[in-house]
């Protein structure tokens, strides 16, 4: 036996084990020369994910970050832009970035140039970190956290039609939840160690060097994902890209189930605008201890740790369910939250219960993140798929700018009033996933 087919055995060996059931070879809504590598391209695109998710865990725009740029001396005002600007920077311009995705046969280039960028913003913010200091380190970080965030824009875009065009519509939930599951268990050894003390109490040298590992982290997943065996598809669109991208925003006239889609995932967002307004009323009820944010950092990680592959497998079945009970389980954590906050305001002061919450929210999470990922993917073939991506991601974009300006009705009925708007925006969410047609078949 050659080495070559000894590596192949073994990759099947492990993707059969992945994968879990008797149907490992099973191959849907791919080309037949596609099928041939699917064990292969699996594998790759796993590795690729577990490396970027790593850089992510040690660059947090809700921890990691905000601390560097205050052991810096940054001015406060500024760590209130790092999560809008890390999370609508890399959705707004989708839909130029389709425009030229679309003139690819091979896509994989852009996901690998995107990860490269990332690896060189985060270095140039660990330098920062080494050489400057106050508003000037501060706003140079800014400045590289908005490449940063266009850079993951790249890549957003171009690993969906990767996925679709290498991956069967049967195993894209399951790569997905094997994809979080690392996530979740990165995070949770990262927040260990804070709680630990094993990293020490922090200091610019300490984040820096995190980062600079972070930077490593993204140019190993690149090298990973530049081995993908992914086949020529199609391409247009090459002439007036950018007037066509924004032509394509007619998709939301024209295609119903994509845009039911699209508001049911703009609702859902209530998953992830919650998770910060625990932390706020943590901070209210608790204490602003590292070891607390650690603690919630646990939770999370623990949350996709324990949920990602069951989250998964499900929406290989229907996404469109996952999608429905992920929403309902966030609005019912909301729920819950509220009215401790009317009825038991002391239990919110317990050590243990802020966080089991997040826990569960971070289960839900999980699940919204993952229904409507490999909704979006099984929804739509080729070109059109690369449509739903981009014009989806841009106007959800705009909308985590818009739902920002709900934080500003706190001073008017609390955190706790906040986080029972963003419980209703999920029961609404749910039930217009309800109504979404199946596209796992």
């Amino acid at each position: 036996m050659t080495d070559t087919s000894h590596r192949s055995g073994l990759t099947d060996d492990i993707y059969e084990k992945l994968v879990n059931d008797e149907d490992a070879r099973a191959c849907k809504s791919i080309p037949e020369s596609a099928c041939q590598e699917v064990s292969g391209n699996f594998l790759k695109t796993l590795l690729s994910m577990f490396f970027s998710k790593l850089g992510d865990a040690l660059v947090n725009p809700k921890i990691t970050l905000p601390w560097l740029m205050q052991s810096v001396g940054a001015p406060a005002w500024m760590l209130g832009w790092l999560v809008p600007i890390r999370e609508s920077g890399s959705m707004l311009p989708q839909l130029a970035i389709a425009s030229v995705v679309r003139t690819m046969a091979v896509r994989k280039w852009m996901w690998v140039l995107g990860s490269a960028l990332q690896a060189m913003a985060v270095s140039g913010i660990a330098a920062v970190a080494f050489f400057l200091e106050g508003s000037i380190a501060g706003w140079s970080m800014l400045a590289l956290v908005v490449i940063f965030s266009l850079s993951r824009g790249l890549s957003s875009v171009a690993s969906k039609d990767v996925l679709g065009k290498t991956i069967p519509k049967p195993r894209r939930g399951t790569l997905n939840g094997w994809a979080e599951t690392a996530a979740g268990l990165i995070t949770l050894t990262v927040a260990l160690l804070l709680i630990s003390g094993v990293l020490g109490e922090g200091s610019t040298t300490l984040y820096a060097s995190g980062f600079a590992l972070a930077a490593l982290m993204w140019i190993i997943a690149g090298g990973i994902y530049a081995g993908i065996n992914e086949f020529p598809g199609e391409t247009d669109g090459g002439n007036n890209g950018l007037k066509e991208a924004f032509a394509r925003l007619s998709l939301l006239k024209t295609d119903a189930p994509f845009r039911r889609f699209l508001l049911s995932r703009s609702l859902l967002l209530c998953s992830a605008l919650t998770a910060p307004f625990i932390v706020v009323l943590a901070h209210q009820e608790l204490d602003a201890a590292i070891s607390m944010l650690a603690l919630f950092m646990a939770a999370s990680g623990a949350g996709s740790l324990v949920s990602g592959r069951f989250w998964g497998r499900f929406a290989d079945v229907s996404s469109r369910l996952v999608m429905v009970r992920a929403g309902m389980m966030s609005a019912a954590v909301g729920g819950v939250i509220f009215l401790l906050g009317v009825f038991r305001s002391e239990w919110l002061s317990e050590i243990w219960v802020l966080p089991l919450l997040y826990f569960v929210l971070s289960i839900a999470h999980q699940g919204v993140r993952l229904g409507r990922k490999t909704y979006v993917v099984n929804l739509g073939e080729g070109n059109k798929r690369t449509d739903y991506v981009s014009v989806g991601n841009t106007l959800i974009g705009v909308m985590l700018l818009m739902t920002g300006f709900i934080s500003l009705l706190e001073p008017l009925i609390g955190v706790s009033g906040v986080i029972l708007i963003l419980s209703f925006m999920g029961m609404a969410g749910s039930w217009m996933a309800i109504k979404l047609p199946e596209v796992e078949r």
